[in-house]
């Protein structure tokens, strides 16, 4: 063999065996620093579900960690193949503005996440009205949040519009009222239809006894009184009060034999 051959040969080979050297060395390095970061988010879930942190906030912390330490673990690789981590920091940097320029609508998604976790005007499980969708909230990710409307419609909804928006929660609070409306003819006695349905409404199953209640006169309008049927009941069963009220109205005004509302008109003709 030529002995520049024989040069170029054994440069190949030594150059071959650094680089295979050094990529089965950064393999093990992933391998094991992928587990040790697997090691270290389970122990920090651990940590934070005895400390009795939410479990969304649980989630999102772990999730955060679990992306830093794999931004360190690749920086790691890439200075045991003897690149300089300090231009790649600049690098990293240049391309964050870069990126921060062109998913301005995804960070600002990630932005919200957070304030949303440290704010915390929801959590999962409460029932919410936010970014115009009502249901219950089923999670609270990095970038969006998932919500199931009462229909059954899995809605996900960026962060960002739900937190630059109102947010209503049900579920705050220990109870809520139902506002209904019963309409009376001009001819029924209103204190004896607020009697008979106070009386009514006190049987519903899951209505509340304190605050009791509420039964007055609303306004009137040309078939007659409108009453207002206002009975407190907790968020898990608005809608079965809901339906349970608007049957008693229809049912006590039928056995109480209360003509049904009518308009009436007075035609005058004249000439």
């Amino acid at each position: 063999m030529p002995p520049q051959l024989q040069q170029f040969w054994n440069t190949f080979i030594q150059i071959s065996t650094e680089f295979g050297l050094k990529f089965i060395g950064a393999l093990i390095l992933w391998v094991v620093g992928k587990k040790l970061i697997s090691f270290a988010v389970k122990l920090m879930t651990k940590a934070l579900q005895k400390g009795q942190v939410d479990s969304t906030l649980i989630k999102y912390i772990t999730s955060a960690i679990a992306i830093a330490l794999q931004v360190v673990l690749v920086v790691a690789i890439l200075g045991f193949f003897g690149v300089e981590t300090t231009s790649f920091a600049a690098l990293l940097a240049a391309a964050g503005v870069a990126i921060g320029a062109a998913w301005g609508g995804l960070l600002a998604n990630f932005a919200a996440g957070a304030f949303l976790m440290v704010f915390r005007p929801f959590k999962v499980g409460d029932f919410i009205t936010a970014g115009g969708v009502t249901g219950t909230v089923e999670e609270i990710g990095l970038f969006a949040t998932a919500i199931n409307t009462p229909d059954n419609v899995k809605t996900i909804i960026g962060n960002n519009k739900i937190f630059s928006d109102n947010i209503q929660n049900f579920s705050a609070n220990p109870y809520r009222r139902v506002d209904l409306v019963a309409q009376l003819n001009h001819s029924v006695d209103h204190n004896d239809a607020i009697a008979r349905l106070q009386e009514g409404l006190r049987k519903i199953p899951n209505v509340l006894s304190d605050p009791s209640p509420e039964v007055e006169i609303l306004e009137f309008n040309l078939a007659g009184p409108v009453l207002a049927v206002r009975p407190y009941c907790h968020n898990d069963h608005y809608w079965q009060v809901y339906f349970d009220t608007n049957k008693l109205i229809k049912e006590t005004f039928g056995q109480a034999g209360y003509p049904v509302p009518e308009q009436h008109y007075r035609i005058t003709q004249q000439g």
